[in-house]
C-alpha cells in the first residue's frame, strides 16, 4: 500500500478508496465522513486498522451512529463485530427501516 502523504499524521490509506479526490488537496479532518464511509464499505482489515488509529474509535462510532446515512447490509454486519454496535443503533439502519417497503 503506497502511502497518501509522507507525513505519518495523515491515514495511510490507498488512493483506489479515493478515486474521485485529488488525494494532495484531501482535507482527512474534514473529510472524515467520507473516509470511515468509504473504508468501512471497499477496506481492508489493515485498512480498517489505519482509519481507526487516524480517527479514533469514539468518532468512528459517533460517525456511524449520526451521520451515515448508507451502508450495504455486509458492512452493518462488519461494524457490528469490529465496532460493538447493534445495527439499531446506526443511523442508516434506521433510515433503512423507515423507508416504505413494496407490498411485493
Amino acid at each position: 500500500m503506497k502511502p497518501v502523504k509522507s507525513n505519518s499524521t495523515y491515514p495511510n490509506l490507498p488512493q483506489r478508496l479515493f478515486w474521485d479526490f485529488d488525494l494532495d488537496k484531501l482535507d482527512w479532518d474534514k473529510s472524515y465522513r467520507t473516509v470511515i464511509e468509504r473504508v468501512i464499505e471497499r477496506g481492508t482489515k489493515t485498512e480498517w486498522t489505519e482509519m481507526t488509529r487516524y480517527y479514533g474509535k469514539n468518532l468512528i462510532k459517533s460517525t456511524l451512529i449520526n451521520e451515515i446515512n448508507y451502508l450495504p447490509e455486509y458492512a452493518i454486519d462488519l461494524v457490528e463485530r469490529n465496532f460493538g454496535l447493534k445495527r439499531t443503533q446506526l443511523k442508516c439502519y434506521k433510515k433503512k427501516q423507515s423507508r416504505h417497503q413494496h407490498w411485493l
